[in-house]
């Protein structure tokens, strides 16, 4: 189930991710066979296995 939600992310799309808050609002970058590449506020550019973590869609800047 999540990588199916996971595979609906688009690059310029942005989410969160559950595990942690700390790193802030992200935008994906990519979303290529199940790895999600997100560049976090204060994180930085991470990839993420979509099949291990399910980010959290955001609807706009909060």
């Amino acid at each position: 189930m999540m990588e199916e939600l996971n595979s609906l992310l688009e690059p310029g799309m942005l989410v969160r991710h559950p595990d942690a808050p700390d790193w802030g609002l992200g935008q994906v970058q990519s979303n290529i066979n199940g790895k999600i590449t997100v560049n976090f506020e204060h994180q930085g550019k991470v990839t993420i296995i979509g099949s291990k973590v399910m980010l959290l869609l955001q609807h706009g800047v909060e």
